[in-house]
């Protein structure tokens, strides 16, 4: 399963100490979960053909073969740290998907 997380930053949270933590918590730790084949995350720079504001900031594109597992990772103290931190900083919409092919 793929999971899709949209989320922009909340009011007062900077760019630099978001994107900071990204890089030196979230990323590796989401990375050595053994329930997660890959993780990603992405800044936004735009809408292609629009000089509209893009209606989110930052997506992350989490690769999750055994969502059983990935249950199992998330649960854990650390984990729950981590989304609880996650959760303060930004405003965030997580969608479950899977290939139509």
């Amino acid at each position: 399963m793929r999971l899709i997380v949209l989320f922009n930053l909340k009011p007062g949270i900077a760019v630099e100490a978001y994107e900071d933590w990204a890089k030196t918590v979230d990323i590796p730790t989401v990375t050595g979960l053994a329930s997660v084949e890959s993780f990603t995350v992405h800044r936004v720079t735009g809408q292609l053909g629009s000089d509209a504001a893009a209606p989110y900031a930052y997506v992350e594109i989490i690769d999750v073969p055994d969502m059983v597992r990935f249950g199992e990772d998330v649960s854990t103290a650390a984990m729950q740290a981590i989304a609880a931190a996650f959760q303060d900083m930004a405003d965030v919409t997580f969608m479950t998907t899977e290939p139509l092919a």
